[in-house]
């Protein structure tokens, strides 16, 4: 019942919960764990003259972030959420976790998407050295309301952008550390734990017959480039776009690269 209360927000109340802006095909934006709808600005300001852009929170920055959700339970999520802003279908563009998503999105509601951006993602879980490495960082945090420690915060820098990012975009890094230090650590906890157990979903990629942008950080210290390149090999309609000097969080490190390959994308295939 938590879980399908959690997905009813998104038809019922979609306002509280996204940004909006523009007309036209709609283009719906998923973010990454410790992220939210807000990572998206640059994209949204430069697709809005055009298309309809939205970027939306998932569970673990709303007040609904209980336990026992998964990728699944987000695809769930993201259709609701579609119906809340009253579109059949939608591309649908993800960056890591929001990738996760999109993936399984595409797959149990194939009718519902036009195309895909997966940006900074993978199809392949994380290791079993990975999962245990995360699930020593956030097992201490399960149950609680209190903040996330900042030193968490701080080294969670290293996972989320690339090295030159770090170096010369400082304020850039500290904004969202601060933000990051608010963060309830049973939000984080489950965040993480939604996606951290997943199974690998390479083989049915082919079912995912639609145009798919791939933009990948060259510099992405979390999930390496490599790790995309399987997944355009197995999508029937994928291209990949390497962003240079950018991490995981490619779209906010180099917005304009990122930009000028999501508009061309869309403005060639759709």
């Amino acid at each position: 019942m938590a879980s399908d209360s959690a997905t009813a927000m998104y038809r019922t109340r979609p306002d509280a919960l996204t940004t909006d802006v523009g007309e036209g095909r709609p283009v719906v934006f998923a973010h990454g764990t410790l992220m939210d709808r807000t990572m998206f600005a640059p994209q949204l300001e430069a697709l809005r003259d055009e298309y309809r852009a939205v970027a939306y929170d998932l569970r673990a920055r709303t007040d609904r972030y209980a336990p026992g959700y998964d990728l699944w339970d987000l695809a769930d999520d993201c259709a609701a959420l579609l119906d809340g802003i009253n579109e059949d279908s939608a591309v649908i563009a993800g960056m890591s976790m929001g990738g996760f998503t999109a993936l399984r999105f595409a797959l149990a509601y194939p009718e519902r998407v036009d195309g895909l951006v997966l940006i900074d993602t993978t199809a392949v879980p994380h290791t079993d050295e990975e999962r245990e490495t995360f699930s020593e960082l956030v097992d201490p945090f399960e149950g609680s309301r209190d903040p996330i420690p900042r030193e968490l915060a701080e080294g969670s820098t290293a996972e989320l952008f690339g090295e030159t990012t770090r170096a010369e975009k400082p304020d850039l890094v500290e904004s969202w550390v601060d933000r990051w230090a608010t963060y309830p650590g049973a939000a984080v906890y489950h965040e993480l734990n939604s996606w951290l157990g997943r199974a690998d979903v390479t083989d049915r990629l082919p079912e995912i017959d639609v145009p798919t942008l791939v933009v990948h950080g060259e510099e992405d210290p979390s999930l390496p480039p490599s790790r995309a390149e399987p997944m355009v090999e197995e999508l029937p309609d994928a291209d990949l776009e390497l962003i240079p000097e950018a991490g995981h969080t490619a779209n906010l490190e180099r917005p304009d690269l990122v930009n000028d390959a999501i508009r061309s994308f869309l403005d060639e295939r759709f």
